[in-house]
């Protein structure tokens, strides 16, 4: 495990930790972001993005466009390409983009290395789940449909922060969700990828772990955490639920 013992903290010293976490606390529902942690779509996506910037006379590559781009709205990606050229887009140059991603997406996507089995085991331990992305909910559809994955994730359990107009880092996404599953946000886990999705979660006041290569940079707050690879957060889970427990029989 890349996981520190003290993934969930002692409660003297976790006043600022979110109760999901806490040994005094309690974990009831995990919220999934989409792209870069169920589904490797993020790097198609830049590269389209890449290529449409590319067409209007800025020389970007695939590599740095990734880096720009990730995490971000349509609408903002649109506004960055036109500054950069000094070009006019089309006005309804996000919705075009939309439909060629969703399209891309019908036949290129494909999971994250352990996807399926992280889910099962989640499923396994009792704990509801949604999703919160800034893909729009034909992406997801699309994205989820042709890996298989909708098989394991309810419909009426997907939120796009683009349909909602609820987009991270702004916290709302992730409030929805959790309104709906009639839980606090304190109660409530987030799995991210992205520095923007991670402060969608903090914003929110929800406990948030981090799926990154472990050498990489990443933002450090009470209540993050980071792993390497989707078949930690099983085990995170299970030891957060475990300590909990143990909690709960020592208060009684």
């Amino acid at each position: 495990m890349t996981v520190a013992p003290a993934t969930v903290p002692a409660p003297a010293a976790a006043k600022d930790i979110p109760a999901a976490m806490r040994v005094d606390g309690a974990l009831k529902l995990v919220i999934f972001d989409c792209d870069g942690v169920l589904v490797d779509g993020e790097h198609l996506s830049t590269a389209k993005m890449a290529e449409e910037a590319r067409n209007h006379g800025w020389n970007l590559s695939n590599e740095e466009a990734h880096r720009i781009f990730t995490g971000g709205e349509l609408v903002k990606i649109g506004e960055r390409i036109g500054r950069e050229t000094g070009k006019t887009m089309p006005e309804n140059w996000d919705m075009m983009m939309q439909d060629r991603i969703v399209k891309m997406m019908e036949t290129e996507a494909e999971t994250i290395d352990g996807a399926h089995q992280m889910l099962e085991e989640v499923h396994a331990l009792g704990l509801p789940i949604r999703i919160g992305s800034n893909s729009s909910g034909a992406e997801m559809d699309a994205k989820f449909s042709s890996t298989g994955l909708d098989s394991l994730i309810e419909e009426e359990r997907i939120h796009s922060g683009r349909d909602l107009d609820m987009p991270k880092p702004r916290p709302d996404l992730y409030l929805h969700a959790a309104e709906l599953e009639g839980v606090g946000p304190e109660h409530c886990i987030v799995l991210e990828d992205s520095d923007t999705g991670a402060e969608a979660a903090r914003r929110a006041g929800m406990a948030c772990v981090l799926l990154r290569d472990l050498s990489k940079p990443a933002p450090s707050w009470p209540g993050l955490i980071r792993i390497g690879h989707l078949s930690e957060f099983p085990e995170v889970l299970r030891k957060i639920l475990a300590a909990q427990s143990g909690g709960s029989k020592q208060a009684a």
